[in-house]
């Protein structure tokens, strides 16, 4: 290959790059996801074969679009490594929840509901309460919790417990 053949492609791919970082850069805020962590976990007996876990979090849209949920899902991953979908249980249950067991202490944050939106560059604090059908020492032994937020144009996000 000639000297000036090899100038020229190199131009080219210094042109090419220079172009996919520009359109990166540029579009960086166009990608719809949710980032954030579990804040606390409080967990509640029902009776000796179901808990309920109140979920606490925060999460942030870095994104130039609102965020509007439309389905949030906790799962858990218990001591073995198998992981179990809770079911989640309404607002105004939740309400009562921690009126009913004081134990559980106050209620912080409102419940992250379907159609909630998260406004562009929003941070928001949020709760989820979940019921699980296993004795609460299993929630308390637990590798960590899973909320999975989908966005109603399909976008998912999820939100990761690093239990330490």
């Amino acid at each position: 290959m000639s000297r000036e053949f090899l100038k020229y492609l190199g131009i080219g791919l210094a042109t090419v790059v220079v172009l996919i970082a520009a359109v990166l850069f540029w579009t960086r805020g166009s990608h719809i996801q949710l980032k954030g962590s579990i804040l606390k976990v409080r967990t509640q007996a029902m009776d000796e074969r179901s808990a309920v876990a109140a979920i606490d979090f925060r999460f942030a849209n870095p994104a130039n679009y609102p965020f509007v949920v439309r389905t949030v899902s906790v799962y858990m991953t218990d001591a073995s490594g198998r992981k179990t979908e809770g079911m989640a249980v309404a607002e105004v249950d939740a309400k009562k929840l921690f009126e009913y067991y004081p134990l559980l202490g106050q209620k912080y944050n409102e419940s992250l509901l379907m159609r909630d939106r998260v406004g562009p560059k929003q941070s928001m604090d949020r709760m989820v309460c979940v019921r699980f059908e296993m004795p609460e020492e299993s929630i308390e032994a637990r590798q960590g919790f899973r909320i999975r937020i989908q966005d109603v144009d399909g976008a998912v996000s999820e939100i990761i417990e690093e239990k330490q």
